[in-house]
C-alpha cells in the first residue's frame, strides 16, 4: 500500500476520534487536522489551493442555509404557524387516537425551520399536560415528536445540507427524488401514531366519551407577543408557499440561496418595517445560522485537501480491490439499511465529512453514483437517528423535556424509528431512487 492512502486513512481515523471524544470541536479538527495532514504529504504551499477550491464549492450551500435559518426564523416570529398550532391543540380533545397523530402534526409543522431543538421545546411542553393528565405514557409523546423531526429531513436540515457540502452535489437533486420516499415515511408515522394512541386508549380503558377538562393552549412571553403579526398571517404562508415552491421547481434556474434571499427580504420589509426592528430579528437568528456557516465552511478546507491531494482517491482505490463488483450497485441500499443505527456510532461532522466521501468515492470507482450514497445516507443517518443519538444534544432535551429516561427513551423510539427508515430505504428502491 503506497503512503497516499494510508495518510488518508489516520487522517480519517483521527478526525473521527477527536471528534467523538471530544478532544476538538468539528470546527477545529475540520480544519487543523487536514492541512496537517497535507504539509505532512509534502504538499506545501499547494495547500492553500486545495483549501480554495473546497470553499468554492461550499458557499452556495451556505447561502442557503444561512437565508434558511433567517427565513423561517422571520416568519415563526411574525406568528405564521400559531394558528395552526393552536387550531391542532383544540382538535385532539381527549382521544389518544386523535392526541398521538396530532402531536406528530404538530412537531411536523414546527419542525419546518429544520430545527430538533425548536421543535422538541414548543411541541412537548404544549402537548406534555394533556398526557400526563390522562395518563398517556409519556415514551409515546417523546416517540412521536422524535419521528415527525427525523422523518421530516429538508433541504435546509443539517444532514441534507451536509451531504450536499461532502460530496459536491446540488441539493434539489439529492432531495427533489425523495419527496415520494418522504410521502410514503409521512404515511407511516401518521400510522404508527395512530396505532400507539389506539393502543393507550385500551391500556388506559378510554372509550372516548370521557370530558377532562386540560388547558392544552401553548402560553406566549410578552417579548413573543410583541412580535406576532396576525394580521399578516395570510401574507405569509403565501410567502412561504411561493418560497418552497420556487425552490422546489425551479431549483435548476434559480439557486435555492436567492430565493431564501428574496424570501427574508421580502418577510422583514412585510412584518417589521423599521431598520431597527430588521437589526433586532436578524440578530436573534444570526447565531443559530453562523454557528452551521462556520462547520460548512471548515468543511470545504476538508473536503477541498481531501480531493485535491489525492487521498480520497487513492484510498477508495484500495478500498475497491475489497469489494465484489456484482455488490458495488448494493451500496446504497446496503447503506440506507444501516443509516439509522449509524446515528448511534458517529455525530453528523463526523460521518458526513469523514465516512461519507469515502464510500461515495469508493461506489463512485464501482461506477454507482455519489448522488444514490447520498440519498441512502439520509434513509437514517442522523435523520430518523438523530433524537434516539446519544452524540446529538436534542436527544437529551427530549428525554429532559418529556421525563423520561434515556434508556426507556432509545428501547422504545429506536424500532419505531428504523422502521421508518427501513420503510423508506424501500420506497426508494420502488421507486427506483437507487437499485436494490
Amino acid at each position: 500500500m503506497s503512503s497516499l492512502p494510508v495518510l488518508g486513512l489516520v487522517t480519517i481515523i483521527v478526525l473521527l476520534t477527536v471528534i467523538m471524544t471530544k478532544r476538538m470541536s468539528p470546527l477545529i479538527a475540520l480544519i487543523l487536522i487536514p492541512i496537517v495532514a497535507a504539509l505532512a504529504g509534502g504538499f506545501g504551499l499547494g495547500t492553500g489551493n486545495f483549501v480554495i477550491e473546497g470553499l468554492k464549492t461550499i458557499v452556495p450551500v451556505i447561502g442557503m442555509f444561512v437565508f434558511a435559518i433567517l427565513y423561517f426564523g422571520v416568519i415563526t416570529d411574525a406568528g405564521v404557524l400559531d394558528p395552526i398550532i393552536d387550531g391542532i391543540l383544540r382538535i385532539v380533545g381527549t382521544r389518544p387516537t386523535r392526541i398521538v397523530p396530532g402531536t406528530t402534526l404538530l412537531a411536523l409543522l414546527i419542525h419546518l425551520d429544520g430545527s430538533g431543538a425548536v421543535t422538541f421545546l414548543i411541541a412537548i411542553p404544549a402537548m406534555l399536560p394533556l398526557y400526563e393528565r390522562l395518563g398517556i405514557d409519556k415514551r409515546v409523546l417523546a416517540a412521536a415528536v422524535s419521528m415527525a423531526a427525523g422523518i421530516n429531513f429538508l433541504p435546509w436540515t443539517g444532514p441534507t445540507i451536509r451531504a450536499s457540502a461532502a460530496l459536491n452535489l446540488p441539493i434539489g437533486d439529492i432531495f427533489t427524488p425523495l419527496i415520494p420516499v418522504q410521502v410514503v415515511g409521512l404515511v407511516f408515522m401518521f400510522a404508527i401514531a395512530y396505532w400507539l394512541g389506539r393502543r393507550e386508549e385500551k391500556r388506559l380503558g378510554l372509550t372516548g366519551t370521557e370530558q377532562i377538562d386540560v388547558a392544552v393552549r401553548r402560553r406566549l412571553t410578552a417579548a413573543e407577543e410583541a412580535l406576532r403579526r396576525p394580521g399578516n398571517f395570510w401574507v405569509n404562508l403565501i410567502l412561504t408557499a411561493a418560497v418552497l415552491g420556487t425552490m422546489v421547481v425551479m431549483e435548476e434556474k434559480i439557486p435555492p440561496a436567492l430565493v431564501f434571499m428574496v424570501g427574508t427580504c421580502i418577510a422583514l420589509l412585510i412584518n417589521y418595517p423599521g431598520l431597527d426592528m430588521q437589526r433586532m430579528r436578524l440578530d436573534a437568528h444570526a447565531k443559530a445560522a453562523l454557528m452551521m456557516a462556520s462547520i460548512l465552511l471548515a468543511a470545504g478546507v476538508f473536503t477541498g485537501i481531501m480531493r485535491g491531494t489525492g487521498m480520497l482517491r487513492s484510498m477508495a482505490q484500495t478500498a475497491v480491490d475489497f469489494v465484489p463488483e456484482a455488490m458495488a450497485t448494493h451500496i446504497p441500499f446496503v447503506l440506507g439499511l444501516v443509516s439509522m443505527p449509524l446515528s448511534l456510532l458517529f455525530d453528523p461532522d463526523s460521518f458526513y465529512f469523514g465516512m461519507l466521501p469515502v464510500v461515495a468515492e469508493v461506489g463512485h470507482q464501482l461506477g454507482v453514483p455519489a448522488l444514490q450514497v447520498a440519498q441512502g445516507a439520509l434513509m437514517g443517518q442522523m435523520t430518523t437517528g438523530f433524537p434516539v443519538s446519544p452524540l446529538t444534544p436534542t436527544t437529551f432535551l427530549v428525554v429532559g423535556l418529556t421525563g423520561v429516561d434515556l434508556a426507556d427513551h432509545q428501547k422504545f423510539s429506536i424500532p419505531l424509528l428504523w422502521g421508518a427508515s427501513l420503510v423508506m430505504t424501500a420506497a426508494c428502491v420502488v421507486f427506483g431512487v437507487f437499485p436494490l
